[in-house]
């Protein structure tokens, strides 16, 4: 287990070892190195970190646990507003006024677990888009080799888990922004089912595909998260009532997982180098070896599922940034502008045909997945590990490289752990996918497989040299 995990500083913070502030400190102490070279910060909340600290340093000696969570520093994606605020979205667009409402229901979750919010962590533009070099903002840079992308949308999120500058935090997830960067930097990163999580509080880029998401150093951390995370609330209608889970405990209940379907679909295939799917055979092997039956599962209806969601979400992005545009074009950065507008080139009609599709998709899915007695399904997150900022292969770069889509689709719970490295000495994600509701499934066998295998221990050359000299 890392040093920066959550389950093992709490162990520390259990046992006398360590204090909250300790923690934070450190964790300030490993932005002032890193921050400047991986652009993992927007703002900085480090006075707030400190007072957050010492209250749960306080409260931890007057005998008051509030599980988990208590005195562990998180980063906060930028998208999502906090009571420090501001919340700019990494945009020039955004109203700075929009923070005023403070922390939605998650932060005071998080809060009221104990948690340390330590800032708000860089994304791209409004949740959507590349990199840009021409707008006045940090370029979130990969830990395991700067010159190549942590993957988005939750960037900072990402590097600043995999580098020791938190122990965990919250990304958002419409078309795999948790999954993709915690693929690209060597994380666990969980979308859970849609509606299991309210997402009030946070900027929308499409709100039929949003889901706020647990980043961290393992399953047991994304599990510790998400037990305080989910929950019904009244000011998000897409949230659903649902008996309280802790998803800590549900890791080691005795759980038959049936049949494991390893996805097949040529789409997919076709989209990953021949090292990413290596990689991935050998996941599935060590899955084998631990007793889990194997079968081949060709999703149905993939390629609607993976292309129904990016042009939904572009169509729903843009009747959010509509006005926007059209008075501000110039000040969204052009990865951004030009991604959004394309959704004025979808119809109504063409919108209900997603829908259509998507449910009929769904449904042929499920009972698939009953018909052949599959339990979970699992494919590589993505088709390359992390690409270069420049030079970078175009099938590497392209949306068909995704693996994540067709779960924003179907809003089935999808989890990314890491399962090795490719050729060039950089990390590949597992993604692991059940059924809806199933989400303590889909943790339980992440945190199996974890169990089995040393990838997701393993921290980049920046983080390594940071652990030896503390």
């Amino acid at each position: 287990m890392t040093n920066n995990s959550i389950r093992q500083l709490g162990t520390n913070l259990r046992d006398g070892s360590t204090t909250s502030r300790e923690i934070v400190e450190r964790a300030l102490k490993a932005s002032d190195h890193l921050d400047p070279i991986l652009g993992t910060y927007l703002n900085r909340f480090d006075e707030t970190a400190l007072e957050a600290a010492d209250q749960a340093d306080s409260e931890m000696q007057s005998g008051i646990d509030r599980g988990p969570l208590h005195g562990i520093p998180l980063g906060i994606k930028d998208i999502i507003s906090t009571d420090e605020g501001p919340t700019s979205a990494q945009s020039l667009v955004q109203d700075p006024s929009w923070g005023d409402q403070g922390d939605g229901p998650l932060l005071r979750r998080l809060r009221e677990a104990g948690a340390v919010v330590m800032g708000k962590t860089t994304t791209m533009e409004y949740a959507i888009g590349f990199p840009d070099f021409d707008k006045p903002f940090p370029v979130p840079r990969n830990p395991w080799n700067v010159e190549r992308w942590t993957g988005g949308s939750s960037s900072g999120t990402a590097n600043g888990v995999a580098s020791g500058q938190f122990a965990g935090g919250l990304g958002t997830d419409t078309g795999g922004s948790v999954r993709l960067p915690s693929a690209y930097c060597g994380i666990t990163g969980f979308k859970q089912t849609f509606g299991l999580v309210p997402k009030s509080g946070c900027i929308p880029l499409g709100l039929s595909y949003d889901h706020i998401g647990p980043m961290a150093n393992s399953v047991w951390d994304c599990a510790a998260m998400l037990t305080v995370m989910a929950g019904y609330d009244a000011s998000d209608r897409t949230t659903v009532q649902r008996p309280p889970c802790n998803y800590v405990d549900s890791l080691t209940e005795d759980t038959e997982f049936g049949r494991v379907g390893v996805i097949t679909n040529s789409a997919m295939v076709g989209a990953s180098s021949d090292q990413m799917m290596a990689v991935f055979d050998d996941a599935v092997t060590d899955l084998g070896s631990a007793g889990m039956n194997i079968v081949p599962f060709e999703v149905p209806h993939y390629e609607a599922l993976h292309d129904g969601a990016f042009m939904a979400l572009q169509a729903e992005a843009f009747s959010w940034h509509r006005d926007q545009l059209q008075d501000r074009w110039s000040d969204y950065g052009r990865p951004t502008r030009l991604t959004i507008a394309r959704g004025a080139l979808f119809s109504a009609g063409d919108l209900v045909q997603v829908e259509r599709v998507r449910e009929v998709a769904r449904k042929a899915v499920l009972a698939q997945m009953e018909e052949l007695g599959v339990e979970i399904l699992v494919s590589p997150t993505t088709g390359y590990a992390a690409t270069p900022f420049t030079g970078a292969d175009r099938s590497a770069t392209s949306l068909a490289a995704m693996h994540t889509p067709a779960w924003n689709s179907t809003g089935f719970p999808a989890l990314s752990v890491p399962m090795g490295f490719d050729q060039d000495g950089l990390p590949c994600g597992l993604q692991i996918i059940g059924r809806p509701f199933q989400d303590h499934v889909v943790l339980q066998l992440g945190h199996r497989y974890q169990e089995l295998t040393e990838w997701h221990r393993q921290v980049p050359v920046h983080h390594a040299d940071l652990l030896s000299n503390n």
